[in-house]
């Protein structure tokens, strides 16, 4: 079901306090995310694992989110969105007490898919939500506001650790409040959130896939480069002789600008149309890898990966509004399940995959594989427009 066929009652208003509570929900629960990930991970080393075994010990929330992501458009339609998404905060918290207490990283492989599975149903709904309720005319700087807001959540999760510290239960007790106050937030702004959609006719996460596999590519492209640049950037510039302090600040840089440019880019979304913008980030981002070995060792390469950073996640943003522009109902819920299946696959494969390139072509393996990445998406989305500009 396609936005053009129908009108949002809330088209006229702005309902202020339930987006705030929507975001507050996601942002809230991005803080809780990005802890546990560095905080698992500090445990572990000082446990003596191996790198590879806390790789693959990581790899196990987004495996969750790829599992969770086909069931739970029929969750929302036996559940309700408002009671699963409270029941999930619930699951997730019980999931991060359990790794509290177990300290062992073969017991954490299944607490923390169940972590995965258990967030991205909040995901989910909590989008589909703000979709639905965000005037068509303020799409863009809202979806914005919302990918900015929650980005910033990420990057306070890890910050809370220097606060606190990584030893004992005070971290995990942030983490799990975090999850629990998500469900208390639902629950004060359930009275005026809309109900999910079930008139129209049931779509899949499969099945979507036929109705906007290019916006999937998207996703998946966003995912891929964001995880790829986290986890391998110290390697590339470890190679290049940089320090660890050089090289911790551009990545905080780089997730600055990915906080910071989403409004800006939501608001050239509604001025230029989402497809030209997205368009416009895929190049940026291809312009950057280009970019990237001419200027470490200068200072533009800062300005470089801050506007990198917010083009990267912007494929995203722009992803996500084109979503609330072209689907509603049963559609735009099957839409944002299978935006986190994919984002899941982007986040399994993306480093895997650059790491082996690197080891193959060197340090400029980096920029190599995400930079043809991004020309695909580019090319795939200048060859729609053209068929758009064909009448085809």
């Amino acid at each position: 079901m396609t936005a053009e066929t129908t009108t949002s009652p809330l088209e006229g208003r702005i309902p202020w306090a339930a987006m705030a509570g929507i975001i507050a929900t996601v942002t809230v629960f991005a803080v809780a995310q990005g802890l546990t990930y560095p905080l698992l991970s500090f445990i572990l080393e000082r446990q003596g694992t191996t790198p590879g075994l806390i790789g693959l010990s990581a790899a196990m929330t987004p495996l969750g989110f790829i599992v969770s992501a086909p069931i739970i458009p029929a969750l929302v339609r036996r559940v309700g969105a408002a009671r699963l998404a409270i029941l999930c905060s619930i699951l997730a918290a019980a999931a991060l007490a359990a790794i509290a207490f177990t300290q062992d990283v073969w017991a954490w492989m299944p607490l923390r898919f169940l972590l995965g599975f258990f967030a991205n149903p909040l995901y989910v709904i909590s989008e589909t939500w703000l979709i639905s309720i965000a005037p068509a005319r303020r799409l863009g700087r809202i979806m914005g506001l919302y990918s900015s807001i929650v980005s910033g959540g990420f990057a306070i999760g890890p910050l809370s650790l220097g606060l606190v510290g990584s030893e004992g239960w005070s971290p995990f007790t942030i983490g799990i409040v975090a999850f629990l106050l998500c469900g208390l937030i639902v629950l004060a702004v359930v009275p005026r959130l809309p109900k999910m959609p079930h008139e129209d006719k049931a779509t899949s996460v499969h099945g979507f896939f036929a109705l906007a596999s290019l916006l999937l590519f998207a996703v998946f492209t966003a995912a891929a480069f964001e995880q790829t640049l986290l986890s391998l950037f110290a390697v590339y510039g470890a190679a290049l002789g940089s320090t660890e302090g050089r090289i911790a600040s551009l990545i905080t840089c780089f997730i600055a600008g990915n906080a910071v440019l989403q409004i800006l880019l939501g608001r050239m979304a509604e001025r230029s149309g989402s497809m030209r913008t997205l368009l416009f980030c895929a190049l940026a981002c291809v312009a950057g890898c280009l970019l990237l070995p001419l200027s470490f060792s200068s200072w533009l390469i800062w300005p470089l990966v801050f506007v990198w950073g917010g083009a990267s996640f912007g494929i995203y943003t722009m992803a996500l509004i084109q979503l609330g522009e072209r689907f509603t109902g049963q559609a735009l819920i099957a839409g944002n399940a299978a935006f986190a299946f994919v984002w899941g696959i982007g986040g399994i494969v993306g480093s895997p995959t650059t790491g082996l390139a690197m080891q193959l072509v060197g340090h400029q393996g980096l920029p190599l594989s995400l930079g043809l990445l991004c020309c695909v998406l580019a090319v795939l989305l200048m060859a729609q427009r053209r068929r758009v500009y064909r009448g085809t």
